[in-house]
């Protein structure tokens, strides 16, 4: 369940990434006050943490994975 939320929130960073280098647009932002928000970087941050977390699926037995 913890690499289906880290993937979603990482999937929603790559959007937003994509967002800011096509268009100069920046979603998160936009929706949450700019990027000095206090919400904003709890997204921010909460997107490291889910790239940070998603390094160990590179390293993970891939039977392990296929289980859950």
């Amino acid at each position: 369940m913890l690499d289906r939320i880290a993937l979603v929130l990482l999937i929603i960073g790559g959007i937003n990434w994509g967002l800011i280098g096509i268009f100069q647009f920046d979603l998160v932002a936009f929706l949450f006050g700019g990027m000095g928000a206090v919400i904003s970087r709890i997204i921010y941050s909460l997107v490291a943490v889910s790239a940070l977390w998603c390094i160990s699926l590179l390293f993970r037995d891939n039977e392990l994975v296929r289980e859950q």
